[in-house]
């Protein structure tokens, strides 16, 4: 078969997958099956029924936030959507799902593939579900195709991502502190939380994994931005997950009386507040790149009518795939704040309580997805991703790469969250050649 023809072919798997039978699939000598895109379909809207409102369709959305009995419902099709697929779902203490299908090669690590299933409270059903979901069906396609790899290959579904990716972390980092069976009375309740999910907070060391311990992870996931859709490019490869540095800004001025109080006398917190918010922006965008930074939280004390505010709170959040960058920017704001202070007689403190590290892509499996997706005849464009994913505590201990599909508008985290079924198909192949790629790779290094 040339090159040419197989492409099409390939093209019209994507589509078609689920019209025309296996048999067929392997009459046509493809090296590279494809997924059962009507199978996963239903995947997603099978899953869909767990948290979504009262009468509710698919399109209305779920919250199936993590430990909740929607979560519990979810997890157990989830399971049994592993079961078809020739797995043995075990659950570790840590919550999280897995399942693994043995390699012809027992010396080989395994190949990680996955996501996660929880929500957001009134959330969509593609965030994580896509990953999750398009790792069972790939696997399932293995089996139906019967194409033994030589790594074996490991579905990971994470538990709890969406409430700071609790599962993820601790699998791959210390022991989350409200998991330990040790920490404080308060903590109980998520004890309890994780009981109910299968875990056990008092083995939850059990769940890490040693660094150096997979081959790699693949994970793909929805942009949940609006790149892809606006560029009409059906794949993103993932370079990095970027470096997260929020700040707790407090202004201090004077509270005083709004009517009796004249204007050059005012010392007001909330006028030192909105430039500092404006600063924030311009700081952000003065300069070429991807990076992002965002005042989200704002509390005006005494917040009355008619007081001038003494008293003003509010975050800064930077975002960029270089930590020196969102770094830099961090301390450019905090200068300006200074000149602020000066300019409007009030008293600036910025102090920084959050720092989360990027992580960053393998290069060899972003030039692998790539490949996979040229084979398919599919358009690509690298570009960071400025949410948080189980991939980024992953990559602690293994190469990481995140393939993209377009989210329609840009939606995500809300009911109106949709990817084209199409998109989804091509996702879950691509996903599907990248990790055949990657088990065929033999080089040093690459057990």
């Amino acid at each position: 078969m040339t090159t040419t023809r197989r492409r099409a072919v390939l093209q019209l798997a994507t589509g078609l997958a689920a019209t025309l039978p296996v048999t067929s699939w392997a009459r046509a000598g493809l090296s590279v099956p494809a997924v059962n895109a009507e199978r996963l379909r239903r995947s997603l809207e099978d899953l869909s029924a767990f948290g979504r409102p009262a009468g509710g369709t698919f399109a209305d959305g779920v919250s199936r936030v993590a430990y909740s009995e929607a979560d519990v419902a979810g997890r157990a099709l989830a399971m049994q959507l592993m079961r078809a697929a020739g797995l043995t779902p075990v659950v570790d203490a840590a919550g999280n799902i897995s399942g693994r299908r043995p390699g012809s090669d027992p010396s080989l690590r395994p190949i990680l593939i996955g996501s996660h299933i929880d929500t957001v409270p009134g959330g969509g059903n593609f965030d994580g579900i896509l990953g999750s979901l398009a790792a069972i069906e790939v696997v399932r396609t293995l089996e139906e195709h019967q194409v033994r790899t030589r790594h074996p290959i490991e579905i990971a579904i994470w538990s709890n991502e969406e409430g700071d990716p609790m599962g993820s972390a601790a699998a791959t980092g210390p022991v989350p502190a409200l998991l330990m069976d040790s920490a404080a009375p308060a903590n109980a309740a998520a004890r309890d939380a994780l009981r109910r999910i299968g875990g056990d907070p008092a083995k939850v060391a059990s769940a890490r994994r040693a660094p150096g311990s997979i081959r790699c992870y693949l994970e793909l996931h929805i942009e949940q931005g609006g790149v892809l859709d606006a560029e009409k490019v059906p794949i993103g490869v993932v370079e990095g997950i970027v470096a997260i540095d929020q700040y707790e800004v407090t202004i201090e001025g004077v509270a005083n009386h709004a009517g009796t109080t004249p204007m050059p006398l005012r010392q007001d917190a909330l006028i030192a507040a909105a430039k500092m918010i404006e600063a924030v922006n311009q700081i952000a965008t003065a300069e070429p790149g991807a990076q992002v930074a965002t005042v989200g939280k704002l509390e005006v004390t005494p917040n009355a009518a008619n007081v001038i505010p003494g008293r003003v709170r509010h975050t800064v959040e930077i975002r960029d795939l270089s930590s020196d960058k969102v770094a830099r920017l961090g301390a450019a704001m905090a200068r300006r704040a200074q000149q602020i202070a000066a300019e409007t007689q009030t008293r600036i403190t910025m102090t920084r309580y959050l720092h989360l590290e990027p992580a960053l892509a393998d290069p060899a499996l972003q030039t692998a997805i790539e490949a996979a997706a040229a084979n398919l005849g599919l358009r690509t464009m690298r570009l960071p991703s400025g949410a948080g994913h189980d991939a980024q505590e992953v990559a602690k201990i293994g190469p990481m790469g995140m393939i993209f599909v377009p989210s329609v508008g840009g939606v995500s985290h809300s009911p109106k969250e949709f990817t084209t079924w199409a998109d989804c198909a091509n996702g879950a192949n691509v996903l599907l050649g990248t990790l055949l790629a990657v088990d065929r790779k033999r080089s040093a290094g690459a057990r």
